[in-house]
């Protein structure tokens, strides 16, 4: 009986610890992707000349903020845009200062992993 009792009792400080570490990584706080809890913000790009258009590029699957890290280190190696990520709304704003194709940014951030549902 007391066995049992003892059990019951880890099985439940588990799922506890378990439950917790999920709120986390679904909230964004928690360590996902090799980020780590200690993932340092990707610097913002200068970009040099003036902004010719702005566009939304709403994306599926980050989870973290070494996934936005990644997709704005991937969008920001392509010479003439810019891009600022934001977690909870799933999107990246980029800016232009020269034509750049809506197929490379997609191709960029889809061969990391994730999906761009739309551009707008």
């Amino acid at each position: 009986m007391a066995s049992n009792i003892i059990i019951i009792a880890i099985l439940v400080v588990i799922l506890l610890v378990a439950l917790r570490g999920s709120i986390k990584h679904f909230k964004g706080e928690g360590g996902c992707c090799g980020g780590g809890s200690s993932s340092v913000k990707e610097p913002d790009k200068k970009l040099s000349g003036t902004v010719i258009k702005t566009k939304v590029f709403m994306i599926d699957g980050m989870h973290c903020e070494n996934c936005t890290n990644r997709v704005k280190r991937a969008i920001n190696r392509i010479d003439g845009v810019s891009a600022k990520l934001n977690l909870k709304k799933k999107q990246a704003v980029v800016k232009y200062v020269k034509e750049v194709e809506d197929d490379t940014l997609i191709k960029e951030i889809e061969d990391l992993g994730y999906k761009v549902v739309s551009v707008q």
